[in-house]
């Protein structure tokens, strides 16, 4: 059976930029309402129901909390580049990065088969 993913490891889109001026730190630790949002000014590229809304950003709906946070702390950290994610996760807290990735990894998603 032959099954049509989006690639999600395209770079993010250059609206991203505008991700850091919004984010701003948030006591509960992987809070999904808090990510829904902060992800408001992910929404240009990524969508805020993380269907991408730029040919090369990424889809992030249902991705793993984990993987999701992990590439995050990748782009602040300049180990897995990007120019637009290094400006748009540079000023977001550990918390934030938490938030958004437990908000993008809470949306479902139906994946179906391609017709044959």
């Amino acid at each position: 059976m032959w099954l049509r993913f989006p690639a999600a490891a395209a770079l993010f889109g250059a609206a991203a930029v505008s991700c850091a001026a919004f984010m701003a730190p948030d006591a509960a630790a992987q809070d999904v309402a808090a990510g829904r949002r902060k992800a408001v000014a992910c929404q240009a590229c990524h969508g805020l129901d993380g269907i991408a809304k730029q040919p090369d950003a990424p889809n992030l709906a249902a991705q793993p909390a984990s993987y999701l946070e992990r590439e995050l702390r990748a782009y602040r950290a300049g180990t897995r580049r990007s120019e637009v994610m290094a400006v748009a996760v540079k000023a977001l807290s550990d918390v934030d990065l938490r938030d958004l990735a437990a908000y993008y990894s809470a949306i479902q998603i139906e994946v179906k088969a391609v017709p044959q």
